[in-house]
């Protein structure tokens, strides 16, 4: 017996949630660590002038490769299961990414195997490493990181789901492209900047300055990556359409456009 329509929107949400919570718990555990997008393409540094004496490369968090698949996703579920959709995965995402950062914390303090120690007493090359002070540095964050990353992505949900129904109302079902990219380039210019203010700023030893200037870096990439990256929002709704078919898939968007008008 094929699914009920009922059914099929379940799954559908389940799918959603589970790529947008996986994505983004990924990127803020890989986030870690910065690379040059100079040197990945092969080119010298930027060398940008900024405010002053203030010079700045292209060097971006690695959780910001994968996070502009949560934009489209985020996206997805605004458009099919509005508000109250986007709202529950958010919250959820930013509950688990908190338990996340406590057991990895907790799993940094347990004391290291000597068999282990020793075993990764050297690298490839033949250097002396100190395995157990890697693995907290890498996975162990600080406390400013962390507040820093959860309330930007809270706050760059709320602005999403309300930029993108502010522009569904305009639009109607036409334009996906346009309530799409512009909840996201609205929600990522705050998102970006807050971010690096609480924990740089705040809790760090950044200026002003260092903030404004490497912000302005990641919000260029995240804007970037949500133009160039509309087409795969239509590859998403063909496939979605197919899915739930299109008289119910237009219905279930009707339905969580008019939830959220209200």
């Amino acid at each position: 017996m094929a699914p009920s329509f009922t059914n099929k929107r379940t799954n559908l949400y389940i799918f959603l949630s589970a790529v947008f919570l996986t994505n983004a718990l990924v990127a803020e555990i890989i986030g870690v660590k910065i690379f040059s997008v100079e040197a990945l393409l092969g080119t010298k540094p930027a060398q940008i002038h900024l405010f002053s004496d203030f010079i700045l490369d292209f060097n971006l968090t690695a959780g910001a490769v994968i996070w502009p698949f949560v934009f489209i996703t985020s996206d997805l579920i605004n458009e099919y299961f509005g508000k109250s959709g986007v709202r529950r995965i958010s919250f959820l995402t930013a509950g688990f990414v908190g338990y996340s950062f406590l057991i990895i914390y907790a799993v940094t303090t347990l004391p290291p195997a000597q068999f282990w120690l020793d075993v990764n007493a050297k690298d490839g090359a033949g250097h002396v490493i100190n395995i157990n002070n890697a693995f907290q540095m890498i996975f162990r964050q600080g406390l400013g990181i962390i507040i820093g990353s959860l309330t930007a992505f809270m706050i760059g949900q709320i602005l999403d789901v309300y930029v993108f129904h502010s522009l569904r109302k305009i639009t109607g079902s036409r334009k996906i492209w346009l309530r799409a990219t512009g909840s996201t380039l609205v929600s990522q210019l705050v998102d970006s900047f807050v971010v690096l203010g609480i924990a740089f700023y705040v809790f760090g030893n950044w200026s002003l300055t260092q903030v404004l200037a490497v912000g302005i870096i990641n919000y260029i990439y995240k804007a970037t990556s949500a133009v160039v990256l509309t087409p795969l929002l239509y590859v998403a709704h063909y496939f979605i359409d197919r899915y739930l078919g299109k008289e119910y898939a237009e219905e279930l968007a009707n339905e969580s456009a008019m939830s959220s008008f209200m």
